[in-house]
């Protein structure tokens, strides 16, 4: 019996039963595969390059991938622009397209990669969102006892600017990743990376409390008991949807700005480490980036801040 071809193959073919066959779900999913085996990445980045290569597939239509020239990306970047996605969603979707054609390309489908000459901008990258020292304390002390969870909610949020640390990361910190008296945490990041983070005092308070009065009763109504030490009301690991709305709840009444997000502390968390004198590599190994140019984006937020001082108070600015 001939071996049947797999849809990789038959793309190879270029037939437009082909194209149409694996411009499908299973073409998509084996990509996701391939994003998950070989190039070993964390489960958020490949749902966001699946969600990426999508709109690439919906773009290109009954297009052979092979046929696109540098043009032909190039508007496609045109209509990412048109969509008014973030610069960094722009960039993120053009590294899922030059990885997509880098596995057709070990696939044998296409023999060049015309993504490869797309270059990701530097320009279009905006400077983060980042809250002054004043607002991240109006931020921090808006939980109150009358809130049904404000234990756990105001762990969460000195957890969150105290290390740094992703939203995916704080939620699926364990009891096991606390080493409370040496005044550091474990930290699983992208691809399962672990890392030591810091941790304040007051931070280290506020999880020592929450242990101490509510989770237990959180832990209390799940149907089997967790190691994930933030929990939602139902005893199962909170979640990053829950941790988003936890974080905007608090902003609204702390009276900051709207856009603040989770991440949003982070910026902010690495920020103040170098307007404080902190050295680039060591914020660096924090936040857990694998480049420093990575880390160098918040040297650019730290100076537009110094250009604010300079205009402000220079006799000949």
């Amino acid at each position: 019996m001939a071996k049947r071809k797999t849809k990789l193959q038959l793309l190879g073919e270029g037939s437009e039963s082909a194209v149409q066959e694996v411009s499908g779900r299973a073409w998509h999913e084996d990509f996701l595969i391939y994003l998950r085996r070989e190039c070993h990445l964390a489960e958020n980045t490949v749902a966001a390059y699946g969600r990426d290569l999508r709109r690439f597939v919906d773009w290109m239509a009954a297009r052979h991938p092979r046929d696109l020239s540098v043009a032909d990306l190039s508007d496609f970047v045109g209509c990412l622009h048109s969509s008014a996605l973030a610069p960094a969603s722009i960039s993120r979707a053009l590294v899922a397209v030059r990885t997509f054609y880098k596995y057709l390309q070990l696939e044998g489908v296409v023999t060049e990669n015309p993504a490869e000459v797309i270059a990701t901008q530097k320009s279009w990258q905006r400077i983060p969102k980042v809250l002054s020292p004043a607002d991240v304390e109006a931020f921090l002390t808006s939980v109150k006892r009358s809130d049904r969870y404000w234990q756990r909610d105001r762990a969460l949020l000195e957890v969150l600017y105290a290390t740094g640390c992703r939203a995916t990361e704080v939620c699926t910190l364990r009891l096991r990743d606390l080493s409370l008296q040496e005044r550091h945490l474990r930290c699983h990041g992208k691809g399962d990376k672990q890392r030591m983070v810091p941790v304040g005092r007051r931070a280290i308070e506020a999880i020592e409390f929450y242990l101490r009065s509510s989770r237990s009763e959180l832990v209390a109504r799940a149907k089997s008991p967790s190691d994930t030490l933030f929990l939602s009301r139902a005893g199962r690991p909170l979640d990053r949807v829950q941790l988003w709305r936890i974080v905007k709840r608090y902003v609204a009444r702390a009276g900051i700005r709207h856009d603040i997000s989770p991440h949003s502390l982070r910026h902010s968390f690495a920020t103040h480490l170098l307007a404080g004198g902190a050295d680039l590599r060591q914020v660096q190994e924090m936040l857990g980036h694998a480049s420093i140019q990575t880390t160098q984006i918040y040297t650019h937020v730290e100076h537009s801040r110094l250009q604010k001082v300079h205009r402000a108070f220079h006799p000949r600015a």
